[in-house]
């Protein structure tokens, strides 16, 4: 069930999404120059590695040396603000920001769900230098095919470290069934509009009462 749900999903959703795909082919490359789509290396199901799609949300040839920095923060627990991502990243670009927001940047990942790569629930796919920071029961979540979203998704996304991420896919995959992929779907778009609203509240500057002479 949870394999015909994923073909049925992605499949109708690439077909009616398919006006939208072309309105960001539009807007991405007016935003900057290159290509609209971009590639990864990530780690699936039986730790054999695919290649993950997304739509680029950094401007072309920006260096991974800050994603490799903030993802050994991220599993040694050391937060940056309230989270274990900053917002702020100069290789980000304006139209970027607001496709990570919204999580837009990830809907080229159906067709990754359509060739059977990854699921539409699944643990968070990985990249070999992640994967690196795994202890033998992190394994386990291997056994299962990667996801677009899942409890880290709906759980606290960027306020959780990895080891918190790591602790609800072995959560996930030692209770999955097809009603928990369907509840998982179901708080997915109200966590991305949390997350939406949470964001840019912090950015918002604050409205203090001037102090009185």
């Amino acid at each position: 069930m949870k394999r015909v749900l994923d073909i049925a999903v992605a499949a109708t959703a690439l077909t009616f999404l398919a006006p939208f795909f072309g309105l960001l082919v539009l807007i991405v490359r007016l935003d900057s120059p290159g290509p609209t789509f971009f590639s990864q290396r990530r780690v699936g199901r039986h730790g054999i590695v695919f290649t993950l799609w997304k739509v680029r949300s950094m401007y072309e040839g920006s260096s991974q040396s800050l994603h490799h920095q903030a993802s050994v923060d991220w599993f040694d627990e050391r937060r940056n603000g309230r989270r274990y991502k900053s917002d702020v990243d100069p290789r980000v670009t304006r139209v970027g920001r607001f496709l990570r927001l919204s999580s837009f940047d990830e809907l080229p990942q159906l067709w990754n769900v359509l060739k059977g790569e990854m699921s539409l629930v699944g643990p968070r796919p990985v990249m070999d230098y992640e994967r690196c920071h795994f202890v033998g029961w992190h394994f386990e979540r291997e056994i299962v095919r990667p996801g677009i979203t899942g409890l880290w998704q709906v759980s606290g996304r960027d306020r959780l470290s990895a080891p918190e991420m790591l602790a609800l896919d072995l959560e996930y995959v030692r209770s999955r069934s097809f009603w928990l992929d369907m509840k998982i779907l179901a708080r997915t778009v109200p966590a991305v509009l949390g997350e939406l609203r949470s964001k840019r509240a912090s950015r918002e500057p604050e409205l203090r009462p001037q102090p009185r002479a």
